[in-house]
């Protein structure tokens, strides 16, 4: 049976498309990354990883995502249930929204948007909201105190990472991510922009709660923080948006920074990848290398060292710019 597409407004079917092939984009991402993460911590560690289930071990996030599927979701007593239920839908909203304007490749984007870095970042606020409403509505002090932490760390780490991405759009004059790419056709944004990439860089780490900025979570004196309470597919969502949004900061990172899908002879989407999947590499190695910090020692970072050296580099930026 064909189906008339007039009746049917072709941006809305092109946006629909684009979520539908972002799920399969964030649950295939998930798979892999759950299985390099386990090889690259065995290598830094001097153990092989994975490698029973499967050449070299590849069907073991398979196995391990049917387990999630497959296990009862528990309700503990005294939960406010249509909090606890809405936290990790909320927390998933956010990481399919960023995939409709990241630029892939120069023909392979959902929606330019011209105010797509605007679009990501306020969607990612749900991400903050979504954590406090899953830490205040499952009724633990662990959970409650994991979210607590999260709210302060994003807070403090929001504003260097926003200093950081406002520096390039001055350099591009433009918050659509294509036309930043495009800017960078001559050279490069991290040459020009060397202090804006790497308090971007650490900011974004903070902001995807990743070791050594992963209090919220804690699991040696929070259990596992906010999502504690949580079992089976409710946790998956957890664990998806987590190892999604790794791949988004670094995505962005390399549309601002790193020419994003530009490079020699090879296509876009290949560059573009390669140079994402190098940055989440990155995050692992920190994660696999050095140890959680204090809870004053993260605010103190953010607070006397990255947002006054961001508001400086802005400065500087913004009086070069009218030279």
């Amino acid at each position: 049976m064909s189906i008339d597409l007039r009746f049917f407004d072709l941006e809305i079917v092109k946006i629909a498309v684009g979520l539908l092939a972002a799920f399969v984009f964030v649950v295939f991402n998930a798979l892999i990354l759950t299985w390099a993460e386990r090889k690259v911590a065995g290598h830094m560690q001097l153990r092989i990883g994975p490698k029973e289930v499967g050449p070299y071990g590849l069907i073991q996030p398979l196995a391990d995502a049917l387990k999630l599927l497959g296990k009862e979701i528990l309700t503990p007593r005294n939960v406010d249930k249509p909090i606890f239920y809405l936290g990790p839908i909320m927390i998933f909203i956010p990481v399919l929204v960023a995939f409709v304007v990241i630029p892939f490749d120069s023909f392979l984007q959902v929606k330019d948007i011209n105010v797509g870095i605007l679009v990501i970042l306020a969607f990612s606020s749900f991400t903050v909201l979504a954590i406090l409403m899953a830490g205040w509505g499952s009724n633990n002090k662990y959970s409650l105190i994991g979210a607590i932490r999260s709210i302060a760390q994003s807070v403090a780490y929001e504003i260097p990472l926003l200093l950081s991405l406002l520096a390039v759009v001055m350099m591009a004059n433009s918050l659509s991510l294509k036309d930043v790419v495009e800017a960078q056709k001559g050279i490069w944004f991290v040459v020009l922009q060397p202090v804006a990439f790497v308090i971007y860089f650490i900011a974004s780490v903070a902001e995807t709660n990743r070791t050594p900025f992963d209090l919220p979570e804690a699991e040696s004196e929070l259990v596992a923080g906010y999502h504690t309470e949580y079992s089976g597919m409710m946790f998956a969502l957890f664990f998806l948006a987590e190892y999604t949004n790794m791949f988004i900061v670094s995505a962005i990172t390399v549309t601002f920074f790193l020419g994003g899908y530009q490079g020699p002879f090879l296509p876009g989407i290949v560059w573009f990848l390669l140079k994402s999947y190098f940055l989440v590499f990155v995050m692992m190695w920190f994660r696999w290398t050095f140890p959680r910090v204090r809870f004053d020692q993260l605010l103190n970072i953010s607070w006397k060292a990255l947002i006054p050296l961001a508001f400086l580099n802005l400065l500087v930026t913004g009086g070069l710019l009218k030279l």
